[in-house]
């Protein structure tokens, strides 16, 4: 048997297996992510509109009829 029918299926398996290593942490690399952006939402009160702006308006507003 020549030497090139067995390298090429090993050559062929480890590349196989190598690409699936690194889908394999990518997926995992990613749902870690999000993991980690939907903790920090939680933490921080998720995303805040333009309704923060109206608060503030709202808050210096009862804040200038609080002094008067």
């Amino acid at each position: 048997m020549d030497p090139m029918h067995i390298a090429l299926p090993v050559v062929g398996i480890v590349a196989v297996a190598a690409v699936t290593f690194y889908a394999v942490s990518f997926a995992e690399l990613r749902e870690k992510s999000f993991r980690n952006l939907d903790e920090s939402d939680d933490e921080n009160g998720g995303f805040s509109s333009s309704l923060s702006s109206r608060g503030r308006r709202a808050r210096r507003k009862a804040e200038k009829e609080a002094k008067k």
